[in-house]
This record gives C-alpha cells, structure tokens and sequence, in this order.
C-alpha cells in the first residue's frame, strides 16, 4: 500500500486537487493519499521548503511525495525525482528537494523522462503523478530517468554570519496560520556562535533578548497579574523546527493580529541578532 503526500499551492476553490487524487485512485485503489497543503502562497518555493522539510520525516519509509509549486518543466528547473531518508520526492527543481539534501546525501536523483509526456499545463497530473504510481506499484527510478547531479538550492535558507560571528543576519521565510513569524536562523547555529553571551534580537524597532522554549513561558507568574507579560505581547522562542520564531502571546488576526501585521513583517524581511 502507498502513501502519497501532496503539497502545492493549487487551493481548494478548484478541481485540481480532485483530479489529482481521483487519477491516483484509478491507478492505486489502496494507496493513501495525505493531503500536507494546498495552501502555499503561489509559486512561494521557500515555503514549500519550510512545510516539506518539517513534515515528510513524520511518514513512513517509502513513502511518496508529490510537489506540485512552480512545477512547470524548463532549462532551469527539471522534473525530477529523488530518493532520500527513505521518501520519495518528485518535483521541478526549484530547490524545494535541496534543502532536504543539504543536510542528508541522496541515495538516487532521476531528471524524470517518461515516454510520450504530454506538455501540458498540469505537469503534476501528466507526469508527476505517473511517477508517483510507478513508484507505488514498487517500480524503480532508474525506470522513469536518467541520473542527475544539479539539484538546485535555496540561499535565502542561509542567514549570515557577519563581524567575526558576532551578529547573525537572518530572514523572514515563513508566516504560519496565527501570523507567527519564522526566520531562517536555527537553533544549533545560534548556539554555535553565541558562546555563552548576552544578547539582543533585533525586530523592527523592537529588541528582545529572551528566547523561550514555548508560548507560555512569557508569562511570569510569581509577579503580581497587573505587571506581569501575557496575551498579546510579543516573544520569541524556538519552535517545534528549532527555527527562531516571533509570535504574539494567544494572538488572534480577527482582532489584535499577528506578529506578522502588528511588526509589520513579510517574507525576506530582516532579522538580527546581535551577541554582547
């Protein structure tokens, strides 16, 4: 039985997704799809990155995954297919797979060439799902491509260390459901230059300089209810993907807003960090 992942930007209102899953049924009877998100912001391949990064290893070995964000074939970004960690993954490379490679060599990457592709419109239909249940039926990638070697990668997932490691520049790479924000800086690379020091994360005009390990911990509760911070303060903390987050404590865009809206902060925006 197979697990197939799907991740693209195609959205609900249309019949995409429904095509999808219903020509993997017609092939695959037993396979499991699971749907990751159909709600990547267009063609935004950094998160498409963020979300498959954090969220593939969570399956099965052997399982599938389909990318369908800026998936139309060209000089630039193949159609490939790549077996690492145990998955699967098809997809153009737009570098959405060589952020997973960047930290684990793959066992096997195919630049996908089917017989009789149809050029269309809808390459994640006509050819990505075909390799999907290629795969599923237990065929192998040497079947449907030829080896390749030039997986593309994503610089904007580099911040950078500057001042004999005394300050990290960082970016924004990701805006969640709440309007938390989630910059590019990790917490093992933090820790690697911090060294034990004082610091200060620079936000807008804004200055923290306290990290927590969840939401809560912003409130103090051996201080008096009236001094002490709480619901709709800012912090920052480390999330569940150990990236430096920026949040507002129990926020709620229908009202007060995110941090997103209330820092006014979007995707490729600076972050700093600055060791004393």
């Amino acid at each position: 039985m197979a697990i197939i992942t799907l991740t693209t930007d195609f959205g609900l209102k249309d019949h995409f997704v429904g095509v999808l899953k219903g020509t993997i049924y017609s092939e695959l009877p037993d396979a499991k799809i699971v749907d990751i998100s159909h709600n990547i912001t267009p063609f935004n391949i950094q998160e498409c990155a963020y979300i498959l990064k954090n969220s593939y290893h969570n399956f099965p070995k052997g399982s599938i995954h389909i990318v369908g964000v800026d998936s139309e074939a060209t000089e630039q970004n193949k159609h490939i297919a790549v077996f690492v960690n145990g998955h699967y993954f098809i997809s153009a490379n737009t570098g959405v797979i060589g952020l997973i490679t960047s930290e684990m060599k793959p066992e096997k990457v195919v630049e996908i060439s089917i017989p009789d592709p149809i050029h269309g419109s809808f390459p994640v239909l006509s050819v990505f799902v075909q390799v999907a249940c290629h795969i599923g039926r237990g065929g192998t990638l040497e079947v449907v491509g030829k080896p390749f070697t030039e997986l593309n990668t994503l610089k904007e997932f580099s911040p950078r260390i500057v001042e004999d490691g005394r300050k990290i520049i960082g970016s924004v790479i990701y805006i969640d459901n709440y309007g938390n924000v989630v910059t590019n800086i990790q917490k093992h690379l933090f820790e690697a230059y911090r060294k034990g020091r004082e610091f200060e994360l620079q936000v807008r005009n804004h200055k923290i300089k306290t990290i927590n390990k969840a939401y809560s911990d912003i409130v103090d509760y051996s201080i008096d209810k009236s001094r002490r911070k709480g619901d709709g303060d800012l912090l920052a903390l480390f999330n569940s993907s150990d990236y430096i987050e920026l949040a507002i404590y129990k926020s709620n865009l229908t009202t007060v807003g995110g941090a997103s809206s209330l820092l006014g902060l979007d995707y490729r925006d600076t972050i700093i960090v600055d060791f004393l």
